[in-house]
């Protein structure tokens, strides 16, 4: 549930940020991207060590959820790992004054990060609440 809060957290600070950039609130803008940084970090290192201790959890859903449910899975994860690489390319581009290539950047890293932040919340449901 901590992993699943964390990820929805950054998902509605994500949304919350985005707004503030379009209507010109640049420090508002700043100050969620950042929390939304700080959660999503707190998430990986909480969902590596949970992983790194539960192994791998089986989902035990049937029918037409379990093809459903590995495609998000799969497109969830490899976009995931695009975050890695992506979220930190935006925040250095931002901090360093570089805003030009911060919103190349950032306009695929949003919808990538949002879709995972809210994809994440959802697994969990599925794989821990819904389909158990």
């Amino acid at each position: 549930m901590v992993n699943a809060s964390l990820n929805g957290i950054s998902g509605v600070l994500i949304l919350v940020g985005h707004s503030f950039i379009h209507r010109g609130k640049i420090a508002a803008h700043r100050a969620c991207m950042i929390a939304a940084v700080c959660s999503s970090s707190i998430f990986l290192a909480c969902y590596l060590y949970y992983h790194a201790h539960a192994g791998v959890i089986r989902f035990h859903g049937t029918g037409w959820i379990r093809p459903l449910y590995f495609a998000m899975l799969t497109s969830h994860t490899i976009l995931a790992a695009s975050l890695l690489v992506l979220v930190p390319t935006a925040l250095t581009f931002a901090l360093r004054g570089r805003f030009e290539r911060h919103k190349a950047v950032a306009k695929w890293t949003y919808p990538i990060w949002l879709y995972v932040s809210f994809t994440g919340v959802l697994i969990y449901f599925i794989v821990y609440r819904w389909f158990v």
